[in-house]
């Protein structure tokens, strides 16, 4: 048996069936990224959990972050997208605030008569928004792909366009209340199907503990299925003979995220269990990731980003893909402006203004590139929880929205130099 030292910093053993293992520092250089946003993700609650006096990780704290940042977690899925294949969609804000105020009038604002009445359904009101949506995006990126408009440009555009039709459908006044079902999509919670779990009685001067039985046993589900898809991703490697992360580091890292993740579904379990909109998320996340890791319209979008001419040089249609992610992006929009709509149980001619800084804030710091062809779905989904925690960290601390603006703003620039500056040493 022979031991050989490659110039990363693996150390491979050349022993019959056997795949190379990297070394400890190997591993941590190689996934610097991925390791260096969950450890800031971490840091950065508990520093604002000492400065706001444990409010932070209140239950119903926690709760009110999750709620305030689903439809920036949403728009990011699609962001994440536009900037793996190098482009830049800056009328998120604006049509997602467009699109509750069409919600908004399906449902409330307009009258039909009897026979559209059909129409202020929220089911069937909601599947139009998406549908708009959609058209909205794929009507953008017709412009950017086949017209080869620069997407700055076309979306820009379109965030002053549809901000005009906000205030136009809505001629300036908030419209609510929505109806109750379509509440439900923010500000609902799903029901505990096995009743709830008492771990603490009731006693004089002891406040009962009781747990919302059904997020308790999704919580657990969710960890034994990240655990074995763990598993069996380092276990395909190895038969691969591709390059694995030495065992230690492998349990150290599952067990953190294991553990945070056991953490927030007690946390939610002891006061209302999981919101909708979280459920929605998840699936949104879960389905983003197979698309982005196991799917070749995945592996497409980021073959368009890193290389556009050798993308279209090994037949990808690039024009065909561009035109895709901006439709996704476009309905995903949507999705998060119902969300914000209903969350504030009115439409307003100001939502969604400024939302799209947020939003490509959160991809950027969860590592995207700023030239494309790089980036992740769970790297986007810490970005926006990153944004989220110093929001609302910053506001309880009573910090002016001025200097909030200001730490965002250096914040985001440092991530964005963090990945440069990776870049050269690679290079």
């Amino acid at each position: 048996m022979t031991t050989e030292t490659a110039p990363s910093g693996v150390t491979s053993t050349t022993e019959q069936g056997k795949a190379p293992q990297m070394s400890v520092w190997g591993a941590l250089k190689a996934n610097m990224r991925d390791y260096g946003l969950l450890a800031a993700l971490i840091l950065i609650m508990l520093f604002f959990q000492y400065f706001t006096g444990g409010v932070l990780f209140k239950p119903l704290n926690l709760t009110n972050i999750i709620l305030q940042n689903s439809y920036i977690i949403v728009m990011a899925l699609g962001m994440l997208l536009i900037i793996v294949a190098g482009h830049i969609d800056l009328s998120v804000g604006s049509v997602s605030g467009f699109i509750g105020a069409l919600a908004a009038m399906l449902m409330v604002g307009w009258k039909f008569p009897p026979e559209l009445a059909f129409l202020a359904n929220p089911f069937v009101a909601g599947a139009i928004c998406i549908l708009v949506g959609a058209m909205i995006g794929a009507a953008q990126g017709y412009l950017i792909a086949y017209h080869q408009i620069p997407s700055f440009i076309v979306t820009l555009a379109g965030m002053l366009i549809f901000k005009g039709l906000s205030l136009a459908i809505l001629a300036g006044k908030s419209v609510g209340p929505f109806p109750a079902e379509f509440q439900l999509l923010s500000a609902g919670f799903i029901p505990d199907f096995f009743g709830p779990t008492t771990l603490v009685a009731a006693a004089e001067g002891v406040q009962p503990l009781v747990l919302h039985t059904t997020t308790v046993v999704i919580g657990v589900v969710t960890v034994l299925a990240m655990l074995v898809l763990a598993l069996r991703s380092r276990s395909r490697r190895k038969a691969r003979g591709y390059e694995s992360e030495p065992l230690g580091l492998f349990v150290a890292k599952n067990v953190v995220i294991a553990a945070l993740v056991l953490f927030f579904t007690y946390m939610l379990a002891s006061y209302r269990g999981l919101p909708n909109v979280l459920v929605v998320m998840a699936v949104l996340i879960a389905l983003f990731v197979f698309v982005t890791k196991r799917m070749t319209f995945g592996r497409r979008i980021y073959a368009l980003g890193g290389n556009l001419k050798a993308a279209a040089l090994s037949g990808i249609k690039t024009e065909r893909m561009t035109f895709y992610v901006f439709a996704i992006m476009g309905a995903l929009a949507a999705l998060a402006g119902m969300i914000y709509a209903a969350r504030l149980n009115s439409a307003t001619p100001k939502a969604g203004q400024g939302l799209e800084l947020d939003v490509i804030a959160a991809v950027f710091i969860g590592g995207a590139s700023a030239l494309g062809g790089v980036g992740a779905v769970a790297g986007a989904v810490i970005g926006a929880f990153i944004m989220g925690v110093m929001n609302n960290g910053m506001s309880i601390m009573g910090i002016n929205i001025d200097l909030q603006q200001m730490i965002k703003g250096v914040v985001l620039l440092a991530a964005v130099f963090f990945d440069l500056y990776n870049k050269k040493r690679a290079g």
